[in-house]
């Protein structure tokens, strides 16, 4: 490398090159190695995406070009790594790269290293980013810088691997294509591929875009293998596991320059997608059961499997000897007919018995995939049955023969191709479509600016007002703030389109080229009967829910309102923590636990038999300086519960209720639902119904045992209870930290709160922004705190922990006395409480 190449320690180019000896020494791939050389002296050292162009013959698009990147990606960190492969691109690149405000490199490649076409090109560019994100978009201006930049700051403001700049959604177009030629050639390549790779590319509306991003520690280069232009179909396939979402754009006019596309790029294509679709069914069928277990429950469906297959050879047998002995058929048209009877037959059978739980994509697509299956087996075994007929073996037995040697074949490409789903295996992206659009798109949704019947003031911090009751709330009642105050509103209204859609899509509503949006929408697969809502972000947040979910307040509030909840609360200095509080004397003690732990046994028995004054069971209100204010949602309960606790406050029927409701809102019951939610499945409209028929056991505290509420209390003894041997640990800050996030993260994790949660904005602060303030929160609080591990295999936590604080002299057996706010007398007074947060 000579001087023009060398950078120094602050990433800044030592001395700008003369024009000539810059292109003369302007590196190439040789031998596989590649090098970049930078044409200009910018800073190198905040470089956070490398935009990666690959330019062939496109030297008049040049001064367009790096004008239209610079204006689009001011301030956002960007490098531009151009990938000639031509002569005179680099030269115009060397002329107009001195005066942009852009970091430029570029890779020379000579015509006799530019095998593999555009993707080649791409990944000798990838190679070489410094930035966390690579960004491919063509130099033909074909891909508009500004939509460029916008998918760039999507991709960082979303919680995403891969982000795609999609023609085939929301108010992308392909308008600006070359002629209609151009694009049908391009809508067959998208149906092609879709069908060849239904699950792979299943939330997926553009998967042969040429304007995509990823985050380069989610793809492997090295096990890439891209022919053509088709890199992103490669990333796709090959990263099964990545989340994906899109953003829409439409295609602009092409400034100069032609087209580089030729039958020769469609053969490389096809070539390509076969050589994809044979590496992904070698990788599937090499996939086996990784557990004894799982390997048991292999061996049970391969006899099932085999049972069934028999079944289906004597209607295969049956059919063919009513075709070939009575019919008078050919014994190849014969078995032909005979395949498509019993692979009906078989498939039937198998989809019903043999795989009777939940299972991938859709009835129709896996009956397709199972008729494809069976007819390219009967290619297979035709000739073998031509030659057992030949040597005069009966055509019946012949039959029987070629059947009984493919069983082993059938039931590996059923067992791990058709029926695959585990996403352990790395075979299945997320249900949920993400798409990033423009509002002035969106369907109207038709709330109805009513009264907002009930209102609520959450520790005078946030307030709420909803047509629809909220019950978690109940405490936090108060009919005197005003309708047009609140902080979030929750209406009834229409939301989205009526019509049925094949899986359910959430949908970010951005406003002109700022990547912060403004509306979010989520609809499931059944239209307007689904569980739909959206919320924009507005100075008051309003929350609009379709008629299934106004039906389902527990819902409303669990997967929605909590969530939009917690964030304002981190905008305004507080955090809901996932925690259990209560005072014992006097002294503020925490609990925490992951859910179903016995965390709320143990409160309730600290609350009956150590005189113990409630604040909360499952939410808590802090601030960074050790505070708490209550937050007495309804505790959720199971029957073991009420038995640990000798609880006599339930009627005889809410006895017999919450045996059944303890089972179904269980950790088995939510096991199962998160299991549900990793498929295409309405899994929020389903846990509204579920919710509707069987109302979760939810009773107040007071209710169950005889305490009083304390309204806030200063935090000094946090004890992470666990099940296990028993131990007492004393545990430091940062592991402390880690736990109470991860508690957190736990009780949300039910979709659809991580589909949309990334989108969300408060007070101009966005999801990041907002995940690192709340933890700045955590970490004042915490500060304060002396935090415990106690570990138990007998339920005695409460016991224990009662011990503990004894012995340390913060608590004893007497009476406490009732905790009266300071102020008005009344209940509850945020504004005047004598609260730790308020002062």
């Amino acid at each position: 490398m000579n001087k023009a190449d060398e950078v120094t320690s602050a990433g800044v180019l030592a001395e700008a090159p003369s024009t000539s000896s810059l292109v003369q020494h302007i590196p190439a791939i040789s031998g596989g190695r590649t090098e970049s050389c930078p044409l200009n002296a910018v800073a190198a050292n905040d470089v956070r995406v490398t935009v990666v162009v690959p330019m062939r013959n496109e030297a008049e698009n040049v001064p367009l070009l790096l004008e239209q990147m610079a204006a689009a990606f001011q301030g956002l960190g960007a490098e531009l790594l151009v990938v000639a492969d031509s002569d005179e691109t680099p030269s115009a690149l060397v002329l107009s790269a001195g005066g942009s405000p852009l970091l430029v490199r570029v890779v020379h490649r000579p015509p006799g290293e530019c095998r593999g076409g555009l993707s080649s090109a791409v990944m000798a560019g990838a190679r070489h980013a410094r930035g966390e994100w690579v960004l491919v978009m063509d130099g033909d201006l074909r891909h508009p810088p500004l939509d460029a930049a916008r998918l760039y700051r999507m991709a960082v403001w979303q919680d995403s691997d891969i982000v795609i700049a999609t023609r085939y959604a929301g108010t992308g177009s392909t308008r600006g294509s070359e002629g209609r030629g151009r694009s049908v050639v391009s809508a067959v390549a998208t149906w092609l591929s879709r069908l060849v790779f239904p699950r792979c590319l299943a939330t997926v509306s553009d998967p042969m875009s040429g304007m995509f991003t990823f985050r380069r520690s989610a793809v492997d280069l090295d096990v890439l293998q891209p022919a053509g232009s088709n890199l992103l179909l490669e990333i796709l396939v090959r990263n099964p596991s990545a989340r994906v979402s899109e953003v829409s754009y439409s295609v602009a006019p092409r400034t100069a320059g032609r087209s580089k596309a030729s039958p020769r790029e469609g053969l490389a294509f096809l070539g390509h997608v076969s050589r994809l679709r044979r590496d992904l069914l070698s990788r599937q069928i090499g996939t086996g059961p990784m557990t004894a277990r799982a390997r048991w429950r292999q061996l049970v469906r391969a006899t099932t499997f085999g049972l069934v297959g028999a079944s289906g050879m004597v209607v295969n047998t049956a059919v063919l000897a009513v075709a070939y002995h009575l019919l008078g058929l050919h014994v190849v048209l014969g078995a032909m007919v005979a395949t498509q009877a019993s692979t009906l037959w078989n498939f039937v059978l198998t989809d019903t018995v043999v795989y009777r739980g939940t299972k991938p994509g859709t009835r129709t697509g896996r009956g397709a995939r199972f008729l494809v299956m069976n007819n390219l087996l009967l290619a297979l075994r035709l000739p073998l049955l031509l030659a057992l007929v030949a040597l005069t073996v009966p055509v019946l037995v012949s039959n029987a023969i070629t059947l009984v040697l493919l069983f082993a074949v059938r039931f590996l490409l059923s067992d791990r191709v058709i029926y695959a789903g585990d996403p352990a295996v790395g075979t299945t992206r997320e249900p949920v479509r993400l798409l990033v659009d423009h509002p002035e798109v969106a369907v109207a949704d038709t709330a109805p600016r009513g009264y907002l019947a009930y209102r609520y003031d959450i520790a005078g911090v946030v307030t709420i007002g909803s047509q629809i009751r909220l019950p978690e709330l109940e405490f936090f009642r108060a009919q005197w703030v005003p309708d047009v105050d609140v902080d979030i509103a929750v209406r009834i209204g229409e939301v989205g389109r009526r019509a049925p859609r094949p899986r359910a899509r959430m949908t970010q509503y951005v406003d002109g080229d700022d990547s912060r949006p403004v509306t979010v929408r989520y609809e499931e697969q059944l239209g307007g009967f689904g569980a739909n809502f959206s919320v924009e972000l507005g100075e008051t947040i309003t929350v609009t829910v379709g008629r299934l979910l106004a039906r389902s307040p527990h819902v409303v509030y669990t997967n929605v309102i909590e969530a939009l909840l917690r964030f304002v609360m981190v905008s305004r200095g507080r955090m809901l923590l996932h925690s259990a509080t209560l005072t014992l004397n006097g002294a503020g003690v925490m609990l925490s636990a992951l859910t179903d732990t016995g965390k709320t046994a143990t409160v309730l028995r600290l609350l009956r038999e150590h005189n113990g004054q409630f604040l909360s069971d499952d939410m808590t209100i802090v601030d960074a300086g050790g505070g708490a204010i209550c937050f007495p949602k309804p505790l959720t309960i199971s029957a073991h519960t009420l038995r640990a606790v000798k609880s006599e406050a339930l009627t005889r029927g809410e006895w017999r209720r919450l045996q059944f409701q303890s089972r179904l809102h269980s950790r088995g019951g939510r096991s199962i639902a998160f299991l549900l939610s990793r498929f295409n499945l309405p899994i929020m409209g389903i846990n509204a119904l579920t919710q509707i028929m069987v109302p979760p056991p939810k009773y107040s505290a007071d209710r169950l045992v005889a305490c009083r509420i304390a309204p806030a209390t200063t935090v000094k003894e946090l004890f992470i209870i666990e099940r296990g041997s028993p131990r007492l640990e004393a545990l430091g800050l940062e592991d402390t930290l880690a736990r109470m996030v991860t508690n957190t993260d736990d009780a949300y994790g039910f979709p659809p709160f991580k589909y949309f949660a990334p989108a969300i904005t408060v007070g101009g602060l966005g999801y990041r922004e907002l995940r690192a303030r709340e933890r700045e929160i955590l970490s004042g609080f915490l500060s304060t705190v002396r935090t415990r591990v106690l570990a138990s295999d007998s339920f005695a936590w409460a016991d224990e922990i009662h011990r503990l604080l004894t012995t340390d002299g913060l608590t004893t057996d007497e009476p406490t006395t009732p905790f009266a706010p300071a102020g008005s007398g009344q209940w509850p007074t945020w504004k005047v409480a004598a609260s730790p947060l308020m002062t």
